[in-house]
């Protein structure tokens, strides 16, 4: 069995949360989809799983941080080219994303953010691997 990554967020409205990510052009996988969640499928071994507030809180005692307000995590994606960090980008300021930071261009790695409609932090990057320096800079 392949080892596949299931992200888990919590979401104020699985409706427009499914809406959002379906419009990045990340499809829901129906099998794993109910009321209380949806799975998201951004590549052949990882998935978000988008869960309703009070269904995310039964696996966890901890209390849902305000992803708005509180960083819990920055979630990193490759792209294959520069323009698809940008279209992507684009395309989650139209679904209701927002463009959180200006890009970053460090020559050999393009990289942009945006923040979901819960406010999770996604970094947009793509990294020419052939172009990384052999001492990597101390600030990036």
């Amino acid at each position: 069995m392949e080892t596949k990554i299931f992200l888990n967020l919590a979401v104020k409205d699985l409706k427009r949360a499914i809406s959002f990510f379906n419009e990045l052009g990340f499809p829901t996988n129906p099998k794993f989809t109910n009321e209380q969640g949806a799975c998201i499928v951004i590549d052949k071994n990882i998935y978000v799983m988008i869960l309703v507030e009070a269904f995310y809180q039964t696996f966890t005692p901890k209390q849902i941080c305000d992803s708005k307000t509180t960083s819990e995590v920055l979630i990193s994606l490759s792209m294959e080219s520069r323009e698809k960090v940008d279209e992507i980008i684009e395309t989650a300021v139209k679904a209701g994303g927002t463009d959180y930071q200006e890009a970053k261009d460090y020559g050999w790695m393009y990289q942009r953010t945006f923040l979901d409609l819960d406010g999770h932090h996604w970094e947009v990057f793509y990294m020419d691997e052939s172009q990384i320096p052999s001492e990597m800079p101390i600030e990036m």
